[in-house]
């Protein structure tokens, strides 16, 4: 069975408001509230070696948000939604990332991509794989990051 062109307008704007509310509970430093929104074997790329493997290993990397950063500012747009089946689908997003940090230093600004794979668990879209792949960085935090890899 496939979802009808109306089911998947209804499923794309779930997925499209999954991803704003992972943006809000990161900007409002929600970590409970942000993890909840994978699935518990999720995979988490945000640069290499900068991620984690199971929602267990994706808490710890939150434990910081609120002591690192003084604020932050996620700004997703050009959301496209390809679904592989009723349950599950390939997300491309283009993301702007602002961040304050609590040290004295210039604000870090990252231009880049998101890469996801979303399930449908129990009625509710969860994040299954969410990688982040980089454009360019402005006085960012993180030096090594997943480049985009742009056509010659």
């Amino acid at each position: 069975m496939t979802l009808s062109a109306a089911e998947q307008l209804v499923e794309k704007a779930a997925i499209e408001r999954m991803m704003f509310d992972y943006s809000y509970h990161l900007d409002m430093n929600h970590p409970e509230e942000l993890a909840a929104l994978f699935v518990d074997d999720c995979e988490v790329s945000y640069a290499p070696n900068f991620g984690a493997t199971g929602k267990d290993a994706y808490n710890k990397t939150l434990e910081g948000i609120g002591t690192f950063f003084r604020g932050t500012s996620h700004h997703n747009s050009n959301i496209v939604v390809d679904f592989a089946s009723e349950t599950e689908a390939n997300v491309r997003s283009v993301v702007l990332a602002i961040h304050r940090y609590v040290k004295e230093r210039s604000d870090g600004i990252l231009y880049g991509q998101y890469f996801d794979i979303v399930v449908k668990v129990d009625g509710q879209w969860k994040f299954k794989r969410r990688e982040l792949r980089t454009t360019f960085t402005t006085e960012y935090h993180v030096k090594a990051f997943n480049p985009i890899g742009r056509a010659e």
